[in-house]
């Protein structure tokens, strides 16, 4: 696909912009984003408005994509390195392919390892759900799935009102907020309900 298309289509789940490298921590955010995801591309010497500023030292960046790739990132990510030139001005293409390793953590700015998901043009913090569903979909093949009295007031709450949150499950069902979390994970994993997570909240709808 054409770069300059790309660029003027916007950030998107597979496409983020950054002028330069500026943190390690944010950048192994964006790459870890991408791996748990379905992959992604950044382009190094874009602007967020797609103003393309090109790359002042592209051994520069490329050292630091690499340090957050390898030491920020857990387990290691391997990045792939493009140059192209675009309005005589170099762009830096960096492709995360999605990985068979989930999840990947990235390591903030506060000491801590964290999952991140690709949301819209956004990487944000995966809940515990999320992160249970990708530890046990990258090991596992298919979850059987026991239909009880729970299982069956979750599908039978969807088909009324479309929609569930983990504390509204947790409340229908009667159980912690932990064993409403378990279920909704096999049921994730075994493709009967999606899991929808925006900025402000997460919610369930069936499959």
């Amino acid at each position: 696909m054409n770069l300059k298309k790309q660029i003027f289509e916007g950030e998107s789940v597979t496409l983020d912009f950054k002028k330069t490298i500026t943190s390690c921590e944010k950048i192994a955010r964006t790459m870890v984003s991408f791996a748990n995801n379905k992959g992604g591309r950044l382009l190094i010497g874009v602007a967020d408005d797609g103003t393309i500023k090109g790359v002042k030292s592209e051994d520069e960046e490329r050292y630091m994509i690499t340090k957050a790739a390898t030491l920020y990132a857990r387990p290691a990510l391997e990045p792939k390195f493009e140059e192209v030139y675009v309005d005589d001005k170099l762009v830096l293409i960096v492709d995360t392919p999605e990985s068979d390793l989930k999840p990947h953590y990235a390591l903030a700015e506060d000491g801590k390892w964290w999952v991140y998901v690709r949301v819209k043009d956004k990487s944000v913090l995966a809940s515990k759900i999320v992160v249970d569903v990708l530890k046990r979909s990258s090991g596992e093949t298919g979850v059987l799935i026991e239909y009880s009295t729970n299982e069956k007031s979750l599908m039978e709450h969807l088909e009324k009102s479309s929609r569930i949150t983990v504390k509204e499950y947790s409340e229908l069902i009667k159980v912690s907020r932990r064993a409403a979390q378990r279920i909704l994970v096999n049921m994730i994993l075994s493709g009967v309900i999606r899991v929808h997570t925006t900025e402000k909240e997460e919610y369930y709808t069936a499959a």
